[in-house]
Order: structure tokens, then sequence, then C-alpha cells
């Protein structure tokens, strides 16, 4: 599967299990539940958060995690935003942030504002066309995970 990450196109090597069935080799993102439930010592480790799954939950295990992915099963549900810039800003986190789920060009922009490295596009919609959504303003405003100046400090 292609995702976007560092907004580049490139091929992902993660692999998601929710715990039904036997665990796929490689590179796993488990949820929440699975990883409190199952032994995956010598593993390389994403955990994803749903929107009811605070990151102050998971803050003391951070370390253990390659990359957090953040589901978003709407367009509509906004708290994977605050939740990434809590992981950067709050918590120190400095590895990958993904947001999965219903996941489109126009959020793009946005979603890097605030700390998401990664990107899983939603089904039917073209990767390639999303990655334009990073150029789709040019001035940022105000502070965020990535910029810490407002524009008039500029």
């Amino acid at each position: 599967m292609k995702i976007i990450k560092d907004k580049a196109i490139v091929e992902d090597s993660w692999v998601h299990y929710h715990g039904e069935g036997e665990m796929p080799d490689g590179n796993v993102i488990v949820s929440l539940k699975v990883w409190q439930e199952t032994d995956l010592s010598g593993r390389r480790i994403g955990l994803q958060l749903e929107p009811d799954q605070h990151p102050k939950d998971i803050s003391d295990d951070l370390d253990n995690f390659e990359l957090i992915a953040i589901n978003f099963p709407t367009f509509h549900d906004g708290r994977g935003y605050s939740y990434a810039k809590i992981l950067r800003d709050r918590f120190g986190y400095v590895g990958e942030i993904r947001a999965v789920g219903d996941v489109m060009r126009d959020q793009l922009y946005y979603l890097q504002r605030c700390g998401f490295t990664a990107y899983e596009i939603k089904a039917g919609k073209d990767i390639n066309d999303a990655i334009k959504g990073f150029d789709d303003f040019s001035v940022k405003y105000q502070v965020s995970s990535d910029e810490n100046l407002p524009l008039y400090r500029r």
C-alpha cells in the first residue's frame, strides 16, 4: 500500500493488526487493546489510537512505539488533531504520527501543522491528488507544531 510520508508518496512497510487471526510478520500497527494484552517484545510496533483513547493514557509507554497512528473514523471528528499536538508538544514524541481512516486532501495541510508526518489516504481517493494538499496555502499565520512564531513576529 502507498502512503504519504514526509510529503512524499512511499510504499508502506507497516501492517494493521486488530487482534483477529495470526499476527502478521514484520512491522505491525496494533490497537491499544492488543498492545495491552499481547506480548510484542522483539517487534517493531506502532500503536493506533481511536478518538476516545487520549494520548495521556500511553504517555509512559511512548518509547515503545516507532509510530502512533491516529484514527479519523469520520471527516467530522477532529480529536485526532489535538492528540497529535499533545503528543508533540506536551509529551515530546518525535516518532512518526500517522493519520488513518477518513483522511483526504483537504486535511493534509492542517494535519501536518499539528505534527502528523504520515498519512494513509482514504480508500477511493487519489493519493497523487491528495499530496497537492500540502501546497494549498503558502502562509502560516499562527503558531503550531510546524511554526513557532506567529506571522506578525516573523
